[in-house]
Formats: C-alpha cells, structure tokens, sequence
C-alpha cells in the first residue's frame, strides 16, 4: 500500500495553464473518483481529530464543501458552509478577501456558530490563504474557536500557508506542491 502523499501525488493531476496561462491547477477530482484512496484522506483527517471536541466543521465554497461535510460526518459534528456572497438565504455577515483582480466576499449565516464552539475549517487546497483568511475572520466575529485549518494539499510557493502560520493559525495540510 503506497504512503499518504504517494497515493495524493497519484490522485491529484495538474493542468498546465488553467484557467489561465501560467497557472498550473491542482485537480483533486481523481482523488474523490477513488472511493479508497478518498478514504484513506478522511480516515487520516478523522484519526487526527478523534477526541478533540470538535462542534462543527466549516467548509469553504465549493470545493471545500466535499471534505468538509465528510469531515463533519464523520466526527459527529455539524456542518457550516461557508459561501460565495448572495447565496445563502438567511441573514448573514461577510468578509471580502482579495481576487487577483479586485475582490470576493465569502459570508456565513449568523447563527451558524454560538460563542465558544470549536470548529475546524476545511478547503481542498491552501494557495495564496485569502479565502481562509477571510473563513477565520467570519469564525471568530462569530465566537468561534478555530482549533485548526485543514486542507488537503498546499501550494507553499504562493505564501498562503506561511502567512496564516504567521498569523498564529493552526494548519494541516497531506501534500504541497511546488509551483504556482
């Protein structure tokens, strides 16, 4: 049985130049298309959080969407998405993260979170950290506790990973990858 990051480097392909040149984007669908190998991702997730009291589980839009409700699942935690502005239908509060060119905002329904909850926060990929940035401002304006930032794979040439480390974040990533 190949190791973890062995069976992530098999699974997760790269697309030269997508969406636009110069970009080499990290395809986890591979990954998800294989029912054992995505287990083996969740199981190692799950062990690492097995007894850490962990409330609910939020989940950035989309992508972290997949693991994140898996996660939530599975830790017998409920689940928060954590959306792209305007979809959510109850009242909400955002944050605006920065786009390469202008900005996005992600938002949160208000009563998603009672003070003193802990919670981990899920995407698929740490890339430059503005989404996650932005997930952890809304977490914490909330009362939540982020006991831990977790994504599948991270791209640590892009600085996002190092800047939320230096913002005192707990992250946990199974792979990086070089590169943009």
């Amino acid at each position: 049985m190949p190791s973890l990051p062995a069976l992530l480097r098999e699974h997760i392909r790269t697309i030269p130049d997508w969406p636009k040149p110069g970009v080499q984007f990290r395809d986890l669908t591979p990954l998800y298309l294989d029912a054992g190998a995505f287990r083996r991702v969740v199981d190692a997730l799950v062990q690492r959080h097995a007894g850490s009291d962990i409330d609910r589980v939020a989940g950035i839009d989309a992508r972290g969407f997949i693991l994140g409700a898996v996660l939530a699942h599975a830790l017998g935690a409920g689940f928060i998405p954590i959306r792209k502005q305007g979809k959510l239908p109850a009242p909400t509060i955002g944050e605006a993260y920065a786009l390469e060119y202008g900005q996005g905002v992600l938002e949160v329904h208000t009563d998603a979170i009672t003070p003193g909850q802990r919670l981990l926060l899920v995407d698929d990929l740490i890339a430059t950290g503005g989404t996650l940035s932005a997930a952890r401002r809304l977490i914490e304006r909330l009362g939540g506790q982020l006991v831990e930032a977790v994504a599948i794979a991270d791209l640590p040439d892009l600085g996002g990973s190092a800047q939320l480390r230096d913002s005192g974040l707990p992250i946990h990533t199974l792979i990086q990858f070089e590169g943009h």
